[in-house]
């Protein structure tokens, strides 16, 4: 999916921190240089609704106030939050 649309569509910030996205959902991992994130947003009854997303330090400071930029989010939707995260991790 492209970035604009992801964050259309999952009303990502681009870009943010992560104390910002932790504040916003509960599944986010600092994974090296990069921060995953899993979500969910309402897609219609008994549909896939979890989505991953990436994102990446835009510098050196790694804490949780660092500046963080959006690089990929799936274009499709995942039955779990488990699957939507090993989808970002993957990329």
């Amino acid at each position: 999916m492209k970035i604009n649309d992801a964050m259309r569509t999952y009303r990502l910030p681009n870009p943010t921190t992560p104390e910002d996205l932790e504040c916003r959902w509960s599944k986010l991992l600092t994974f090296g240089d990069r921060v995953v994130i899993a979500g969910y947003f309402f897609n219609g009854p008994n549909k896939p609704c979890y989505f991953g997303a990436v994102y990446e330090f835009l510098g050196d400071d790694h804490t949780c106030e660092g500046d963080i930029g959006l690089r990929a989010a799936s274009g499709v939707e995942f039955e779990d939050d488990g699957h939507a995260i090993a989808w970002a991790m993957q990329q």
